[in-house]
C-alpha cells in the first residue's frame, strides 16, 4: 500500500491514513500522509507469530489427519479473531461522533483499502464514498471468486495446490477446498461484519455484497503469473506494480557481490513474517551454502547456524529488488510471497521455493508450472534435498531461460502496471466512482444467477407439453376403442 501512497503523494494528492495505534507497518508520522490513530492493544502480528510456529513445527513432523484438522481449526480461529479486532476498531470510529463528522466534512474523493481485512470497505459504505481495492485477497479468499465466474473445473482454489489442469479426483478436492472457504466466510468471518452492519446500517448489509459493490479492483496479479480465468471490466491488473529497474547497491554489499566473481551470488529470504526457521533446517541450509562456490546473502534473524560458511553473509534486511536486478544473482531462494515472486519474474531470476504457509505454495506452483522454479516442501528440506534442488536450478539453463521469457512477457505492456493503477485511481476521483463497470449480478439471488428459475420454467413447460400430448393421445386412443366396440355391437 505504501508504494501506491508514495505515487499518489508525488502526483499532488492529499492522503489520510487510518491506522491502529500499534500498527504493524504503518508509522504514525510520515511526510506522505496525515494519520488518524485508533487505539488498539492487541497486535495482529502476535496471532500470526504463534500460528506460524505451530504450522512450521507440524510440517516437520509426521502430520496426521488430526494435525491437519487442528491446524485448519487454528488458522480459521486466527482469521476470525483478526476480523473481530478489525470490527472493534471500526466500531470505535463509528461511535465517535466527532471523528465521523470530521471524516464527512473532509469531503474525501475516494477510499483505498485492502479488503483482506474489510473494515475499510464498511467505512467507505458508511461515508458514501467511491471505493477502490488494492487487492488479491478478500474476507472469503481470493478476490476473483467474489465477482467473476469461477468454474471449479479449471479454476484452482487457493490452498488446493492444483493447476488449471485437474483430473477428476483433483476436481472433487477442489470443490471440497472451496466448501471450506464458504464455511469460513459464513460462520467464521461473516458474523463479525454482520454485527457491525446490523448496528450501523438500516436493514443491515452483507460484507461480501459490500465488497462486490467496489468501483475498481486494483488486482496484484496478472496472467503472466496467474492461470487464465474469467474476469470483469472493473478489475485492473497491476501485477508487479512495485517493480522498478534495480538501483545501485550499498558500497559494502556491492563489494561482497563483486567478490563472487564468475560463480555469482545466491540470495535467500523467507519474508518478513518468519523470524527464524527451525534450527535443524537452518543448519542444513547453511551447510549446503558453505559447500557452494557462489557467495550467499541470507536474510536471517535468530540464532546463527552452527554450520555457516565463510561465503555466506547473514543480514537482517536486504534491498531485495535491487539485488534481484543485479547481474551477479544466480538463484533466489524464497518462500513464495506474492511480492517476491513478482519481483523475481520482473528481473528474470529463477527461484528455489520453500513454501511455508498461506498462498505461498500456490504462488510457487505457478512459477514451477512455467518452468521458472523448483519447489521443496519444508518437511522435505535436509542437506541432500536442498543441495540437489539448488544445484538443479543453478546448472539447468532452462530455469533462467523460462524466467527471462516471463520477464519479457511481463514488461511487454503498453502501460506500466503502476501507471495503469494510478490512472484508474484518478479516474474514480474524476468521475465519483465507476458504477458503469460494475456487474449487477451480485444483487441477484443464487437461483437467478445460475438461471435455475428459468430452467425450472422450461422443465415445467416441457413437462406440461409432454403430459398434454400424452393426454391427447390417450383421449384419442380411448375414443377410438369406444367407436370400435360400438361398431362391433
Amino acid at each position: 500500500m505504501k508504494i501506491l501512497i508514495e505515487e499518489l503523494h508525488a502526483r499532488g494528492h492529499s492522503i489520510t491514513v487510518i491506522r491502529a495505534s500499534n500498527s504493524w507497518y504503518i508509522t504514525e508520522e510520515s511526510p506522505l500522509y496525515t494519520s488518524i490513530n485508533i487505539p488498539q492493544e492487541i497486535a495482529f502480528d502476535n496471532f500470526f507469530d504463534v500460528y506460524l510456529k505451530k504450522h512450521m513445527k507440524a510440517q516437520r513432523e509426521q502430520a496426521s489427519a488430526l494435525t491437519f484438522f487442528k491446524l485448519t481449526k487454528d488458522f480459521l480461529s486466527m482469521i476470525s479473531e483478526a476480523h473481530s479486532l478489525s470490527c472493534d476498531m471500526l466500531a470505535q470510529i463509528l461511535d465517535d461522533e466527532n471523528m465521523v463528522k470530521n471524516l464527512m466534512d473532509s469531503q474525501y474523493d475516494m477510499v483505498l483499502t485492502d479488503p483482506a481485512i474489510a473494515g475499510g470497505v464498511v467505512l467507505a459504505k458508511y461515508l458514501k464514498l467511491p471505493l477502490v481495492l488494492n487487492v488479491r485477497w478478500i474476507t472469503s479468499g481470493e478476490g476473483h471468486f467474489a465477482i467473476a465466474p469461477s468454474p471449479l473445473s479449471y479454476v484452482p482454489v487457493p490452498g488446493s495446490g492444483f493447476t488449471d489442469k485437474m483430473n477428476f479426483i483433483q476436481r472433487v478436492q477442489n470443490v471440497l477446498f472451496h466448501s471450506i472457504i464458504v464455511f469460513q466466510q459464513k460462520f467464521m468471518v461473516g458474523p463479525s461484519y454482520d454485527a457491525i452492519c446490523d448496528k450501523y446500517f438500516e436493514g443491515g448489509c452483507d460484507i461480501v455484497s459490500l465488497i462486490q459493490e467496489t468501483d475498481i479492483w486494483l488486482f496484484r496479479s496478472d496472467f503472466v503469473f496467474d492461470f487464465p480465468r474469467p474476469t470483469m471490466p472493473n478489475v485492473v491488473y497491476m501485477g508487479g506494480f512495485q517493480c522498478n529497474p534495480a538501483q545501485p547497491l550499498p558500497t559494502d554489499l556491492e563489494e561482497f557481490v563483486q567478490s563472487a566473481g564468475e560463480h555469482g551470488v545466491i540470495i535467500m529470504t523467507l519474508g518478513t513474517l518468519v523470524n527464524a526457521l527451525p534450527s535443524e533446517v537452518a543448519d542444513d541450509i547453511a551447510s549446503v551454502f558453505a559447500k557452494m562456490p557462489q557467495k550467499v546473502i541470507w536474510r536471517h534473524i535468530g540464532e546463527r547456524p552452527s554450520t555457516l560458511g565463510n561465503n555466506t553473509l547473514l543480514v537482517k534486511w536486504m534491498p531485495q529488488k535491487d539485488l534481484l536486478g543485479h547481474p551477479q544473482i544466480k538463484v533466489f531462494v524464497a518462500h513464495g510471497g506474492t511480492n517476491g515472486v513478482q519481483e523475481a519474474i520482473y528481473h528474470g531470476v529463477p527461484v528455489l521455493g520453500i513454501p511455508l504457509f498461506f498462498d505461498q505454495y500456490d504462488n510457487l506452483l505457478r512459477l514451477q508450472e512455467r518452468g521458472g522454479a523448483k519447489i521443496i516442501q519444508l518437511a522435505d528440506v535436509n542437506g541432500h534435498s536442498f543441495e540437489q534442488g539448488l544445484k538443479e536450478v543453478l546448472t539447468q539453463d532452462s530455469y533462467r531461460q523460462n524466467m527471462q521469457r516471463l520477464s519479457r512477457l511481463h514488461k511487454d505492456q503498453p502501460i506500466p502496471p503502476m501507471e495503469h493503477a494510478i490512472f484508474w485511481l484518478e479516474y474514480v476521483m474524476r468521475h465519483k466512482g465507476a458504477p458503469h463497470l460494475r456487474t449487477e449480478a451480485y444483487k441477484m439471488p443464487w437461483y437467478s444467477y445460475y438461471s435455475l428459475d428459468v430452467l425450472l420454467v422450461f422443465l415445467t413447460a416441457i413437462t406440461v407439453l409432454l403430459l398434454s400430448t400424452l393426454a391427447v393421445f390417450r383421449f384419442l386412443c380411448c375414443r377410438g376403442r369406444r367407436k370400435i366396440k360400438t361398431k362391433q355391437h
